[in-house]
């Protein structure tokens, strides 16, 4: 990964709620440090996989309990 990048990933900037996620999820699964020091390109496949499939799983439920709630204001 170039410097460019690299420093890029670092400014920790959270623009969406998936951004927002994936940063939350990092920390929970101890890798925040390696992110911050390296960046995301830092992480290996096995790291970024588990993140996205974590990020999956809360937007699937966020979903779910948006349609709850739409059931529930229409009924």
């Amino acid at each position: 990964m170039s410097k460019k990048n690299r420093d890029k990933n670092k400014k920790f900037k959270i623009e969406t709620i998936e951004d927002k996620w994936k940063y939350e999820i990092a920390s929970e699964l101890g890798l925040l440090d390696k992110v911050l020091s390296d960046g995301w390109g830092g992480l290996t496949a096995k790291e970024t996989g588990r993140i996205g499939g974590l990020i999956t799983v809360r937007k699937k439920k966020m979903k779910k309990m948006q349609e709850q709630e739409q059931v529930k204001q229409e009924g």
